[in-house]
């Protein structure tokens, strides 16, 4: 379906468009019509990926859906399984900003997060792949779905045995709305906080597994303001799960660096070294 085809099913009028940056799967773009102001995103197609990078603008339409009653997320006005129209918030992203009150921010997204977090769903695990009764079995079964996918790529990757830390994933019996890319690229600021975006890489299921985006290559519990604002308090459970969490979105950014394409050596460098540190905490 074309841009023009998009705008015309969501009856927007007098659209323009323009290429949004910081996309790194889909083409993003800003909408300005008559009605107001929209971010259009529009998937690859049939472009190599991961087993998980399946139907993702649904999953993406649910959690804005979902997560707009609670928290600073934009609002769904068109979506299908190649496009996704929704409404534009206030704000940039926090990336490489140094005009921002840091602290104020963090606590604001805690409490943004934690009401995410409260959202509960029907099962668990990737909405657009199918659900499970239990996290232990959703999450074993993404982190086998990346490795192969890294078998498949070529990618040589460390692995953790997850099945001797099993229960503590049996502790997770309420399948939460987790973002699980809220790195400083999709938190929204000007003052303070005004929004969440990108949400398409959603599943349900542990909100500890949000904590490893929120604190990429370090560790959220050198985030006081934060958890203070969250109010999650860590258990020796918790932080096993945590190092798996971070051991999957690792590899994931090693795995995915095939079929996108990407030759940066240095950061493929910085994920290994945090993967293995992960892997460490499983040993």
């Amino acid at each position: 379906m074309t841009v023009e085809r998009i705008l015309a099913a969501a009856g927007l009028t007098g659209a323009t468009t323009s290429p949004l940056g910081g996309g790194t799967y889909n083409s993003v773009f800003r909408v300005s019509a008559r009605e107001g102001e929209f971010v259009l995103k529009v998937s690859p197609g049939d472009q190599p990926g991961l087993t998980y990078e399946r139907h993702l603008m649904r999953t993406e339409a649910l959690f804005c859906t979902l997560a707009s009653k609670v928290a600073p997320v934009p609002e769904v006005v068109h979506a299908d399984d190649t496009a996704l129209l929704a409404t534009c918030l206030p704000g940039e992203p926090v990336f490489g900003r140094s005009d921002v009150d840091r602290p104020l921010l963090r606590r604001q997204l805690g409490e943004a997060t934690r009401a995410v977090h409260e959202v509960t769903g029907p099962g668990f695990g990737y909405p657009q792949l199918g659900l499970h009764d239990t996290w232990t079995a959703a999450f074993f079964g993404m982190y086998d779905a990346v490795l192969a996918d890294a078998r498949r790529y070529g990618v040589p990757l460390p692995t953790a045995d997850l099945a001797r830390h099993a229960k503590a994933f049996d502790e997770v019996t309420r399948p939460a709305l987790v973002h699980f890319d809220l790195w400083d690229g999709n938190i929204l600021a000007d003052t303070g906080l005004t929004g969440l975006v990108d949400g398409e890489r959603a599943f349900w299921g542990d909100p500890v597994a949000e904590f490893v985006s929120l604190a990429l290559f370090g560790s959220i519990e050198d985030d006081a303001d934060f958890l203070s604002g969250h109010g999650f308090e860590f258990t020796d459970s918790a932080r096993v799960r945590l190092a798996a969490y971070q051991a999957y979105l690792y590899s994931i950014m090693l795995t995915e660096r095939v079929p996108r394409g990407s030759t940066d050596e240095a950061m493929e460098r910085v994920i290994m070294d945090a993967l293995t540190r992960a892997l460490g905490v499983l040993a």
